[in-house]
């Protein structure tokens, strides 16, 4: 079966729209009709007016988009295709932090579950956490969750002083310095690029620090012919096309294993077969309880306004 072909009849059928990050495998990058960040991912599910989501991603995407738009079916290609960030902070142990900290602002990264984004007053992504936390008054304090790693980037971009929760993706923070520093020999005029979910020896040797978007945008502007990539390696897909007269090398992880590069094994579950199946038969679906879901979309709604 040629699944990108019945995928797109399929897609015509059930008026479905396919929304796919960053991370995904170059194949369903090609037959998705938005690719994107979190950010750019959260405002399509918010405009589209197809009946059928589908969500070629990860779990915690998918229910936002079904936060956002509760009377559309939205699917997930595989359930398991969950978050290692996400599930460092489970909605219990927040709710023990807020209330240790009843007069805190809760500032949640978008790579959370619903229930802990209904408990937060505002989501962020990577892309505009500054932004956000810059939106709050000085004179209030801040819970930041779950990745501790962007929560100190934000905390020095803002001059904030944040009580960051301790977790972290494992996808970020696997990158060796070590290997990085023999690439940089080998590749004397490269930049090292890095997401800001990397560990902070990584950030403080980057040319460049930014979301997934950013990033993109930088190796499209910037006048280097050489780059570093530290991030989740499908990246790398969308910079070829989009900057094909330049080189991308994936930054190297300390384990060894067959690309030597940083891979999210839960975005790699997705496959094309999966995405026709999942449209055929309209499950597995994403719903959210009903008061979780309202709360956390007057968090999300509040992001979105900033936007």
């Amino acid at each position: 079966m040629n699944y990108a072909e019945e995928i797109i009849k399929l897609k015509k059928e059930k008026n479905a729209v396919i929304l796919a990050h960053y991370y995904q495998i170059p194949e369903i990058q090609d037959i998705a009709d938005y690719v994107g960040d979190s950010l750019g991912l959260s405002k399509q599910a918010a405009s589209t007016d197809a009946d059928m989501i589908v969500f070629a991603g990860v779990h915690f995407m998918a229910e936002t988009a079904k936060i956002i738009n509760p009377s559309k079916t939205v699917v997930l290609p595989d359930l398991d295709a969950g978050c290692s960030l996400a599930d460092s902070c489970p909605a219990s142990g927040l709710q023990k932090l807020k209330s240790s900290n009843p007069n805190h602002v809760v500032v949640s990264y978008i790579n959370c579950s619903a229930e802990v984004k209904a408990m937060s007053d505002i989501i962020c992504t990577s892309s505009n956490a500054v932004k956000v936390v810059e939106s709050i008054p000085k004179n209030k304090e801040i819970i930041f969750a779950p990745d501790k790693n962007l929560g100190r980037y934000v905390s020095e971009k803002t001059g904030r002083k944040l009580l960051i929760w301790d977790g972290e993706c494992e996808v970020h923070v696997e990158f060796s310095n070590e290997k990085i520093e023999q690439i940089q020999i080998a590749h004397p005029e490269s930049k090292l690029i890095a997401h800001p979910e990397s560990q902070q020896q990584i950030l403080d040797q980057s040319d460049f620090i930014g979301s997934t978007s950013a990033l993109l945008k930088f190796v499209q502007e910037d006048n280097a012919q050489e780059y570093i990539v530290a991030t989740e390696v499908g990246i790398l897909h969308k910079m070829k096309q989009l900057a094909p007269d330049k080189k991308f090398i994936p930054a190297p992880i300390y384990a060894n294993n067959t690309c030597a590069c940083s891979e999210c094994p839960y975005m790699k579950l997705n496959t094309l077969e999966k995405i026709y199946n999942c449209m055929k038969n309209e499950q597995p679906q994403i719903n959210v309880e009903e008061s979780t879901r309202q709360a956390a979309a007057k968090s999300l709604d509040r992001m979105l306004s900033l936007a």
